[in-house]
């Protein structure tokens, strides 16, 4: 990357400085709480559906998408699939119903449906837990994209991107950053696109072919860094040189530690992380899971908690209050469909190219440096250095992006929930939600960045997500039984999460049930949640709320009939009588 720093360089100055300035122009613009937290609801449909989709789609989409089918094949194909299918169930079930509540925030709709401020303190942790853990992989995927494009270290990727976010976030709330998310969702697909296509010419010429019987060969002699603590297949004996010392290789299975570095001759076999694919005809194949003894039940745990989860996305859902009125609305969701399946072809192309032009991450267990590292692989000279510099603009882009979202849902929630409300309070809970992540993102790099994200929507999938299908369709839902649903799945999903995170007992993630649920916990924590809110609220259904047919005309009734309730408005009123006591206050002193 030596020759092509200046270029990458350039790029990822200009992507932030132009983030910095167009977020400075929704400053000039945001003076209530209305600007700071839903935009005032005046975004129109078209910019609205750019910039849901710039936040929507994460370092996940950008870097792990391609990385995992690059390492895993067909079966990670359900990842831009369940990222797809999972927002138009949202569509379906979730994002009418609850912009007629008048609710704007998860914690709004609990207390509005059931009527309840502790269960509104649950959902506010339980809102605050998944974007803390949701921007863990953006800050993640930033401190890798500067370590391999510039050798920086891990954390000053993590702690810029930290502060550009937060900065943006700060001065101008949601206003700001629709601007600047319409901006980088046009930028992201550019620079996926622009990559995927000339490097698809590339493979047409070079004469490539996929479904060899055989494992990828290295064409020239390799050295590999080895940044994680890895367990690799070695399909054949052959030599290396590991950290300088000529070594044998035999077939089996070989670990290798963090820092390691393995150098082997042109026309090796390609040894694959332990469980992937070892041949590119089982790498197209469907079945093989993604390591582990139960492939079966990882594929369907992950479409479980891709589904589910985009349901429970708190920064998705409150995007759904930036439009004028339902219409606008409606034709913000059609586009963001279009705009998201056109996005994800491309990542799913990088994936199949680095298959054949990148063989040795195969071995490093960190295949999110795919799209990063392509454009070198495939080209030399200005070409490669330029395709590599727009990869790695539009990676920033989209660290910033959804992070931005993020953390602007996180402070909504934490000042209005635990503080006055005013707009003091927002800029306040925005520094302590951006600052938080960076320490954990430090401490977690044993995962590729779509593999982390997955984890996080288990955890929607197992809390929000039954709260909102539960709130809106099944009258039968009390205080007691949602209470209990979100603690027992977000805490059984939570755990499992931290544990799988954070490496966990040997004997537990070595192989068996307890690895595959402990990895893929979704298909086990959300008919639990799922359940628990049922059979509780069955026990308990003398408390289902006296005014719950009234609730339901709210949430269910057109919006031509004027049944809705905006509660933004009167916490708005709250915080201009809060600001103008404060101001008070101040000048009497």
């Amino acid at each position: 990357m030596t020759g092509s720093a200046p270029l990458t360089v350039s790029a990822l100055v200009a992507v932030a400085v132009t983030t910095v300035v167009i977020g400075a122009y929704g400053v000039r613009l945001s003076r209530t709480t209305s600007d700071f937290l839903v935009a005032s609801r005046s975004v129109g449909a078209r910019w609205n559906a750019a910039a849901i989709a710039g936040e929507y789609l994460s370092a996940a989409s950008f870097l792990g998408v391609a990385g995992l089918i690059a390492k895993f094949g067909a079966d990670a194909l359900w990842f831009p699939v369940g990222f797809t299918a999972g927002y138009l169930g949202l569509l379906l079930f979730v994002a009418a119903p609850l912009r007629r509540s008048g609710a704007y925030t998860v914690p709004d709709f609990a207390e509005f449906r059931l009527g309840s401020t502790r269960l509104r303190g649950v959902t506010t942790a339980i809102v605050v837990l998944i974007c803390l853990l949701y921007l863990v992989p953006q800050y993640q995927g930033a401190g890798l994209t500067l370590a391999i494009v510039l050798g920086a270290p891990t954390w000053v990727g993590a702690v810029a991107v930290a502060a550009i976010v937060t900065a943006n976030v700060v001065g101008g709330g949601m206003r700001s950053i629709t601007f600047v998310q319409g901006f980088q969702f046009w930028l992201k697909l550019t620079a996926i696109a622009v990559p995927a296509v000339v490097l698809a010419g590339a493979f047409v010429a070079d004469q490539r072919t996929l479904g060899d019987p055989a494992p990828p060969v290295l064409a020239e002699r390799t050295t590999v860094d080895i940044r994680t603590d890895v367990v690799v297949q070695v399909a054949t004996t052959q030599p290396v040189v590991v950290d300088g010392v000529a070594s044998t290789l035999v077939a089996g299975r070989h670990e290798f530690a963090a820092g390691t570095t393995v150098v082997f001759e042109a026309g090796a076999v390609t040894p694959v992380v332990d469980g992937a694919p070892g041949s590119d005809a089982d790498w197209l194949r469907p079945g093989n899971g993604f390591g582990g003894g139960h492939p079966t039940y990882q594929v369907y745990s992950l479409i479980v908690a891709l589904f589910l989860g985009t349901m429970g996305l708190p920064h998705v859902l409150v995007r759904f209050y930036t439009n004028p009125e339902g219409q606008a609305a409606r034709a913000t969701a059609l586009a963001v469909i279009g705009l998201v399946g056109l996005f994800y072809l491309f990542p799913i192309g990088l994936g199949v190219l680095a298959r054949s032009y990148l063989p040795q991450l195969m071995i490093t267990g960190t295949s999110d440096a795919a799209v990063l590292l392509l454009p070198g692989a495939a080209f030399g000279g200005v070409v490669g250095r330029l395709l590599a510099a727009l990869v790695a603009a539009g990676a920033l882009a989209a660290f910033l992006s959804t992070s931005s979202g993020l953390l602007v849902t996180a402070a909504a929630v934490l000042s209005t929930d635990l503080l006055p409300g005013r707009v003091r309070d927002f800029r306040v809970a925005a520094v302590i939600g951006g600052s938080v992540p960076v320490a954990l993102s430090l401490s977690v790099d044993s995962l590729d960045v779509s593999r982390t994200v997955g984890l996080v929507f288990a955890v929607a999938a197992s809390t929000l997500c039954p709260l909102l299908l539960l709130g809106i369709w099944w009258r039968g839902l009390t205080v007691t039984g949602a209470a209990a649903g979100l603690v027992v799945g977000g805490g059984s999903a939570a755990a499992a999460t931290t544990v799988a995170a954070l490496g966990g007992p040997s004997d537990l993630v070595a192989g068996g049930w307890p690895a595959a649920i402990l990895g893929y916990p979704a298909a086990v924590t959300v008919p639990l949640s799922f359940g628990v809110m049922v059979l509780v609220s069955r026990f308990d259904r003398r408390r289902v709320p006296l005014d719950v047919v009234r609730t339901f005309a709210r949430m269910h009734a057109p919006e031509r009939i004027g049944m809705g309730v905006d509660r933004l408005a009167r916490i708005d009123r709250s915080s201009q009588r809060n600001d103008r006591s404060s101001h008070a206050r101040r000048r009497r002193m």
